[in-house]
């Protein structure tokens, strides 16, 4: 045998060993303790695949990661919005999604949605909104409009706390007063601009993390949050806090499990898609999650109710955060910068 000859066996076998290793691995780069650790052990138990989880809290650092070029992950768990940006950049595996028994499981009304209208990138997984939460130790007053919250009274002054993020806090504003989402005019992006500043000595933090700690213990009277983790907070930690209800409305996301480009498990990435999806599973990564599943549930085995849970069941109305245009995007991003200089 030759010296090529043997340098291309030896690389064949390596390659062979690679994949053979490679079958029995799966990458998560998902929302931090986004997935039922149970469902993680029952996964490996039942197919023998090694799981390893790594989180984020922001999907920019979830773009920004694959737009750098990151590799080693099989499944990631962008936004809506995210979804279609990343299908615009080449981000995402085509993984037919249609054709996963996970779709046929999917609630209609989240088929065929404008960040992937084809069904070929992605399955929805959890959805719900963004609003703010009070601590009604610290704060006694109403919560039915967002004025609460960006033009605080004397109650809250210095006790207000915010994302580290634009995305839905420039989303709100937009709700609040009247502004489109991805609005592309100066003027209207200066109003919010002005708000948030005029709000800004009223701020004691912008920070997303340790956020149920920081308003379930009273540390701020009132934080931009998420449906799910207030009700958390609310029902399992029996922190005396509420959800709002703002009469401008929510800012809604829903999240999906995709495939980045380059992925080398993807069969595996589609059995956990699938596996996610079966009513059973998806049940119990509702009791766990504690937001709403755009797949069937066993609904007899389901924990959350309008009745023990209205933060999951809003009653005004949800708008949902879009992919915006280059110019819209530059806006959000110049607001955010001066407001945080």
């Amino acid at each position: 045998m030759t010296l090529k000859t043997t340098l291309l066996a030896s690389a064949a076998l390596l390659a062979l060993t690679s994949a053979a290793r490679a079958e029995g691995e799966l990458h998560l780069y998902i929302w931090s303790d986004s997935i039922a650790p149970e469902l993680i052990a029952k996964f490996e138990a039942e197919t023998g695949t090694k799981v390893t989880v790594d989180g984020y809290n922001s999907n920019e650092d979830l773009l920004t990661k694959l737009q750098a070029g990151a590799t080693g992950y099989d499944l990631v768990m962008p936004s809506q919005h995210f979804v279609r940006i990343m299908i615009d950049q080449g981000l995402l595996e085509n993984i037919d999604a249609a054709s996963l028994a996970a779709f046929q499981q999917v609630d209609p009304k989240w088929r065929g949605q404008w960040w992937d209208e084809t069904n070929e990138y992605s399955i929805p997984v959890a959805y719900g909104t963004a609003g703010y939460t009070v601590n009604r130790d610290q704060y006694k007053g109403p919560v039915d409009s967002w004025s609460v919250f960006f033009e605080p009274g004397a109650e809250l002054q210095g006790k207000i706390a915010l994302l580290s993020y634009p995305d839905e806090v420039i989303g709100a504003a937009q709700l609040y007063l009247g502004v489109p989402f991805c609005s592309e005019n100066p003027d209207e992006m200066k109003k919010v601009l002005d708000l948030l500043m005029a709000q800004k000595p009223s701020v004691a933090a912008y920070t997303s993390d340790n956020i149920e700690n920081r308003v379930g213990g009273g540390e701020v009277a009132a934080h931009f949050w998420w449906d799910g983790n207030s009700m958390k907070t609310r029902a399992n930690d029996g922190a005396n806090i509420e959800y709002a209800m703002p009469k401008e409305g929510l800012v809604g996301w829903i999240d999906s499990l995709a495939v980045p480009k380059g992925a080398a498990n993807i069969d595996n990435a589609k059995a956990f898609i699938d596996f996610m999806s079966t009513p059973e599973n998806a049940t119990v990564q509702y009791n766990y999650y504690g937001h709403s599943s755009p797949v069937t549930l066993d609904l007899a085995a389901a924990k959350y109710t309008p009745e023990n849970a209205p933060e999951l069941f809003p009653t005004v109305k949800v708008e949902f955060s879009r992919a915006c245009s280059p110019a819209a995007q530059d806006l959000v991003t110049k607001v955010w910068t001066q407001l945080l200089q």
